[in-house]
């Protein structure tokens, strides 16, 4: 088993094409940045947990310039993503589903405490 993240990030690249393969192509000039390669970007950004935009596309700069040969600044990246966002969410979804928690009757859920009722009133009570 390889833990390279590049073959990670190859196969989750050809996934998405696979499955996006149909898109039609609206004419005029093709983008640089093709509709897989951004939802390849969008999807890796979140299981890498990069909330940040702008520090995404600076560790995408540093580490994946030879995958991606055009990475876009980050106000185009923005809007593209944006309009983007229902096929990013079926993409996610389609990457769930591939999993074996996906039709597992087991629920996983985040135990995170939740600080509640410490206005000074509450405490008081």
């Amino acid at each position: 088993m390889t833990t390279n993240l590049n073959t990670l990030v190859t196969a989750l690249y050809v996934k998405i094409d696979d499955e996006w393969a149909d898109l039609a192509r609206l004419p005029g000039r093709p983008p640089k940045l093709s509709h897989s390669e951004l939802l390849c970007l969008a999807v890796m950004q979140a299981m890498l947990g990069f909330p940040c935009e702008a520090r995404w596309l600076r560790h995408v700069r540093a580490h994946y310039r030879d995958m991606f040969p055009f990475i876009p600044q980050d106000s185009g990246y923005n809007k593209r993503l944006r309009a983007a966002l229902p096929q990013v969410k079926r993409v996610i979804r389609l990457m769930a589903n591939d999993t074996d928690y996906w039709h597992d009757t087991v629920w996983i859920t985040d135990s995170t405490p939740v600080p509640c009722g410490m206005s000074r009133p509450t405490v008081k009570r």
